[in-house]
């Protein structure tokens, strides 16, 4: 029960993180998140919590990294190859050698082979920080795919490199040979078990389909189960898990890009559970994060033979450290790639971006993860020297990372060039336009024989509110109604023309024929000249009015026999597919859109007539198939609102005012709704 309420907790916290962001929006979500987590963990009735390593890494890092390694664009990737492995694997190494003899040096009482576990653990850049950093701070789409690159791939080197290094510590022996065999095989191992694993989990979910399985939850299940499957295989087998994750996302990757689009609701499903997961567990990271630093804290603050002074700045040399290595060497083999290099688009080295690199490099949860790894004892049975202080470190680093990244990223990232930048509206109006060309393309992929009719006047609509948004002005709006009315006019004529072809035939007599005529005049006055008709039509109404209060009540109606009605309505059937086939005939790239208006209009009017007498509602149909595909869409539409946010390619505001826009799309369903 404990355990049921300290997750109820964490979960209302992230809410509150995600509130108190909205009022200071200039600091990171996850700085508010380790503070919050901070916060339950030193008041007398807090929360504490014990974190299992082991358990950290499958139940957050395994599903993370398996996204990232989903989200991360490929070719980007591949074309940072060089860089991405320079930063993962070089410098990691370069930053276990170095910092271990800096970490030494400072403190003598770690030995050298714990100082070298130190470095070790604080070499990678966790994923998940650089991921929600960049995510809200400007900068240049190469530096955040190389941050990323390298959070994906440098865990797996650190962590290797940190096992060995402990390992020597607890037994005294090292053996770099083995060791440097022992990576490559436990790295490149990872990889193909990923790719292995995620291919056979592929074939499975095929194989499934072909059996008529096609039911969302069981695929569903097997979507979330995948992650952790791929990582605890591998790891049962002694490889890297971690890369194993990453790995399995990339294949995962590459077969929904391949895949058909059949399983549209699966689709739809998907995006929106990973989104709510993926958003939990980057919160519960950062809380979890925030709940071990005053635990970790406190056993070294009340260890008199220690200055908390001096571990103060130890932190602050060690994170300086750390960031200057990261400048150097991101900075020298850039100069040297650019000296030695044919490639024209490497460009001069700079100070600002390689400044940028470096400070992005922020340590996070499985740094702490992997200090709390540290065993309690050597092998002798003796304590393992200065854990405590290790962890205490480790934290005292993340920290600082977080805070200097927080601080200094916002300073030196781009900064908006007015001249260069389009006009907010305008950015609006595009990203609108982009959702409803979404949306028409959801509705094209959903079409069949059964919501044909609905998802051809869904398209239409969704045309009719790009024209209105791309209208800028009056004369745009009086352009378009110009050409609508063309085309009504056009399309009226089919009528006449078909009226015509069928009392030629006799299969219309002229009572009929003449009371078609007579709708389609006043459909042509209501095209060509609207305020007469509508001067006319209020003067039957005043008419009305005065026989209902003069006349003796209300006028009777004469309805028509059903068999009357039956010939009427057969003919209109057939006049409204004339005029939609001239309509047909006479679209350009110009009046596209007036046109697929007046023929979701002509589409209507067919349903309602093809409803009437009917036991089956087919009117009711259509507005059901309507109904789900805009729904489809819309929702849809804010996963892709939510993915261009988190991923930095739109701004809070910008967000919130497409949030809106479709939310106005989806009250615009119930309304039609009831007026239907």
């Amino acid at each position: 029960m404990e355990l049921f309420l300290i997750v109820l907790l964490l979960l209302a916290l992230i809410g509150v993180s995600m509130i108190l962001n909205r009022f200071v929006p200039f600091i990171p979500v996850p700085l508010i998140q380790v503070a919050l987590g901070s916060l339950v963990a030193v008041i007398p009735w807090g929360v504490h919590f014990t974190l299992n390593p082991e358990l950290f890494f499958v139940l957050f890092v395994a599903p993370l990294l398996f996204n990232d390694g989903k989200r991360v664009p490929r070719e980007e990737l591949w074309n940072l190859r060089a860089p991405i492995l320079l930063l993962s694997l070089g410098l990691v190494f370069a930053t276990v050698f170095v910092g271990g003899y800096v970490i030494h040096w400072l403190l003598p009482a770690i030995p050298l082979s714990a100082a070298f576990a130190l470095a070790a653990i604080l070499s990678p850049t966790d994923a998940v920080a650089v991921g929600a950093l960049s995510g809200k701070i400007r900068m240049p789409q190469k530096i955040t795919h190389l941050l990323e690159g390298e959070a994906l791939m440098n865990d797996a080197s650190g962590l290797v490199a940190f096992k060995f290094a402990v390992a020597a510590t607890v037994s005294g022996i090292f053996s770099l040979p083995e060791a440097t065999a022992s990576f490559f095989l436990i790295s490149i191992g990872g990889l193909l078990c990923g790719c292995l694993l995620s291919l056979l989990i592929i074939r499975i979910r095929v194989f499934l389909r072909h059996l008529g399985m096609e039911d969302t939850t069981i695929h569903m299940l097997i979507q979330i189960l995948t992650p952790f499957l791929i990582y605890l295989a591998a790891e049962e087998l002694g490889l890297s898990g971690i890369l194993a994750a990453v790995a399995g996302g990339i294949i995962h990757a590459i077969e929904r890009d391949r895949s058909e689009s059949s399983l549209m609701e699966l689709k739809i499903v998907s995006v929106s559970t990973w989104s709510m997961i993926l958003f939990i567990l980057n919160g519960l990271v950062f809380l979890i994060l925030g709940l071990q630093i005053p635990n970790v804290a406190e056993i070294v603050i009340k260890d008199l033979t220690i200055s908390n002074v001096q571990m103060l700045i130890y932190i602050l040399l060690i994170s300086l450290t750390l960031v200057v290595l990261r400048f150097v060497w991101v900075y020298g083999f850039w100069r040297a790639e650019s000296s030695f290099s044919k490639k024209e688009h490497i460009g001069k080295p700079q100070l600002r971006p390689a400044l940028l690199i470096a400070i992005s490099g922020v340590r996070g949860t499985i740094t702490l993860a992997g200090a709390f790894s540290i065993p309690l004892f050597l092998d002798d049975g003796t304590a393992f020297p200065e854990r405590n202080v290790i962890i205490f470190l480790a934290a005292g680093v993340i920290l600082i990372s977080l805070i200097t990244a927080s601080v200094m990223l916002p300073l030196l990232s781009d900064k908006p060039d007015k001249s260069k930048e389009r006009d907010k509206q305008r950015l609006e109006q595009d990203a609108k336009i982009q959702l409803l060309e979404e949306s028409i393309h959801i509705v094209k992929e959903e079409i069949n024989e059964e919501n044909k009719d609905a998802a051809l006047s869904l398209i239409s609509d969704y045309n009719k509110h790009i024209q209105q948004i791309r209208s800028d002005g009056l004369a745009s709006q009086i352009q378009f109604r110009k050409m609508e009315r063309e085309i009504r006019l056009i399309a009226l004529n089919a009528e006449r023309h078909e009226v015509k072809r069928l009392v030629d035939e006799g299969t219309l007599n002229q009572e009929a024929a003449y009371t078609i005529s007579l709708l389609l005049n006043r459909s042509e006055m209501l095209v060509t000249r609207r305020l007469q008709y509508v001067l006319r039509l209020f003067l039957v109404m005043v008419k009305r009015l005065i026989w209902k209060l003069f006349g003796g009540g209300r006028k009777p109606s004469q309805a028509l026999p059903i068999e009357q009605f039956e010939i009427l309505k057969a003919a209109k059937l057939l006049t409204s597919k004339a005029a939609i086939t001239a309509i047909q005939n006479h679209i350009n790239t110009v009046n596209k859109d007036a046109a697929q208006e007046v023929i979701s209009n002509y589409r209507q009017g067919m349903q309602k007539l093809n409803s009437i007498f009917k036991p089956a509602p087919s009117y009711e149909d259509f507005k059901k198939h309507k109904k789900e595909l805009q729904f489809k869409a819309i929702q849809l539409n804010r996963n892709h609102i939510q993915s261009m946010f988190q991923n930095g390619e739109i701004n809070r505001g910008l967000a919130t005012q497409l949030r809106q826009f479709v939310s106005f799309l989806e009250v615009s369903i119930l309304v039609d709704e009831e007026i239907g």
